[in-house]
């Protein structure tokens, strides 16, 4: 990996190719990311730089971050990521990486977290039928249903579609494509769809595939 970069995904639109062609892309609000830190082998165990996105008000970090960033003497950051980098002496404390690390037609993978929908039963989980509306079911009509046969095999298989926590897990897309970068507002349309809500915390790097 020598391209990373964090940002915020602001939601859909579609643009137009020169031969007239519709595109549609995810509007992905990327950087600047100052770099807050170089994790080296001799002192961490690994290499990776950690970088940071997003200003906050200084109150509302703790203290070993605070102290961090007092130290570089740069502005705080909401969100901090690490990146495992190629080349680490690429990079340098305090350098701000900005789109225009990406160019049009560079292929990347984007990582989000979807949208949760906390305890969800198995409708919505699982997208399965409701149970007949007739006499002799319910009165829930909503529920799993029949769990198995209780003489053989007497337990329920590993894996059975049940209720549970549905969404907000971290999903990655791999292989898609930067259709224009915008270094003016700092913008990246990316073609297809990426994990996430609006407003949901990404990261774009150049693809593994």
């Amino acid at each position: 990996m020598n391209k990373a970069i964090i940002g915020k995904k602001l939601g859909m639109t579609q643009i137009f190719s020169a031969d007239g062609k519709v595109i549609p892309v995810t509007v992905v609000e990327a950087g600047p990311c100052p770099v807050v830190q170089i994790k080296t082998k001799e002192r961490d165990g690994y290499e990776a730089i950690k970088v940071g996105f997003e200003k906050v008000d200084e109150k509302a970090l703790n203290k070993p971050e605070a102290g961090l960033f007092k130290k570089l003497g740069i502005e705080p950051c909401k969100v901090l990521k690490e990146f495992r980098v190629d080349d680490l002496k690429a990079f340098n404390e305090k350098d701000v990486i900005t789109v225009e690390t990406f160019a049009a037609g560079d292929k990347v993978d984007v990582v989000g977290y979807t949208k949760g929908h906390g305890f969800s039963g198995v409708i919505k989980r699982w997208n399965q039928h409701r149970l007949m509306a007739t006499h002799g079911v319910g009165p829930v009509h909503r529920e799993v249903g029949s769990m198995g046969a209780n003489s053989s095999p007497s337990r329920v298989f590993k894996n059975k579609h049940m209720p549970g926590q549905y969404g907000n897990e971290r999903v990655t897309i791999q292989n898609l494509e930067v259709v224009k970068v915008d270094a003016a507002r700092n913008v990246l349309l990316i073609k297809g769809a990426i994990p996430g809500p609006k407003g949901g915390i990404v990261t774009v790097t150049n693809t593994v595939k």
